[in-house]
């Protein structure tokens, strides 16, 4: 059901919806394919369960993950002056270099010295100030690191949950649990180098996996490394005005050739993911297999990829309501989420997922 609104004419509170906080989900599902399952592929909508999936799809289909694994990117510390601060680390470089978004009363100066989790001197590890990323405009800070950064995430990290997903204050305003770092996860996560999950892949599990497999659906994966800008809010009523932010991306070689398997066998390509179908899209429509992406999916993209979608529920005025609206119809998406509303479906990272179908006009 595609808007008869011309996407010309779509502006940021277009997007907007009331949601009841306590639908924001705190947790995940009890079981990973417990979760439920709002079937939106077409007009007439369905309540359904996550481990449903395998019977709403069939063996021509090709059903493509994101593999990134989320790291332990946020890391508490202090400049030399004493005041406390927050990293989150966007991204490695080499020779032990990242790029980071820095939460600090006041900003060191370049060249600036930081202890992070005490320090080398007291078994944590120190930083340096290189500079803005990625020039002296840039929003980021780019640091150089005493040794090898994941190495350092993952001893004295913390997992960076959504900044809506609140819990206990601890070393942080967002510590995460045992439940988090097991739950925050994908099973098949393999790539490391995320702030954030590819929500949509943590309703699978084993079983749902099996039954695919047995019912002959195949899977592919692609690399997303989602960033925090997947949070960033859109301040401009004009859509357009908004600038993306980057991530970067890979489709291998074994996946591009399972898609065309998939089209040349009359299948559909079933995105795990708005990160799977930003991916996917971007391949298609600038030609690299890999590299920085900015993709902007509002209505009236032309998708080459995707025929079908699977996604959680996402924030009001957000870059991925416009990507889903993009993909089935603003008027379609808008009824879903008013129905998922309604009926008390959960919402965000930990919440519940729906299945969507590419609209005609899409």
């Amino acid at each position: 059901m595609a808007s008869s609104v011309s996407p010309r004419a779509f502006t940021l509170s277009d997007f907007d919806f009331e949601l009841p906080p306590e639908l924001i989900a705190q947790h995940p599902a009890a079981e990973r394919s417990g979760s439920r399952l709002l079937d939106g592929s077409s007009a007439t909508v369905v309540d359904r369960i996550f481990h449903e999936l395998p019977g709403l799809l069939n063996a021509r289909d090709l059903l493509v993950f994101n593999d990134t694994k989320v790291v332990k990117a946020r890391i508490f510390g202090e400049k030399a002056s004493g005041g406390k601060l927050e990293l989150l680390i966007e991204r490695v470089l080499p020779d032990h270099q990242v790029v980071a978004h820095m939460r600090v009363s006041k900003k060191p100066l370049q060249g600036g010295k930081m202890y992070l989790a005490g320090g080398a001197r007291h078994g944590g590890f120190d930083a340096v100030l290189l500079g803005r990323w990625p020039d002296k405009n840039g929003q980021l800070f780019h640091l150089q690191l005493s040794d090898e950064p994941h190495a350092l995430m993952e001893k004295h990290g913390v997992m960076p949950l959504p900044p809506y997903i609140e819990r206990p204050a601890g070393t942080g305003d967002h510590a995460d649990t045992e439940e988090d770092a097991r739950r925050y996860q994908t099973v098949f996560a393999r790539a490391p180098g995320a702030v954030a999950a590819p929500t949509a892949a943590l309703h699978f599990d084993d079983g749902v996996l099996s039954a695919l497999k047995a019912k002959g659906v195949q899977t592919a994966s692609v690399t997303l490394h989602v960033g925090a800008g997947t949070f960033q809010p859109v301040k401009t009523e004009n859509i357009a005005e908004h600038h993306m932010h980057s991530e970067w991306y890979e489709v291998p070689e074994a996946t591009q050739r399972a898609i065309a398997a998939c089209k040349a066998r009359g299948g559909q390509v079933v995105a795990v993911g708005t990160t799977t179908v930003r991916t996917l899209e971007s391949w298609a429509k600038f030609g690299q297999a890999s590299g920085d992406t900015q993709i902007f999916i509002t209505p009236g993209f032309e998708f080459q990829v995707v025929d079908r979608l699977i996604t959680n529920f996402h924030l009001p005025k957000s870059t991925l309501m416009m990507l889903v609206s993009a993909f089935a119809g603003h008027g379609h998406i808008m009824s879903l989420y008013c129905h998922a509303i309604t009926h008390q479906y959960r919402f965000f990272s930990y919440g519940d997922a729906m299945l969507l179908t590419r609209s005609p006009q899409a």
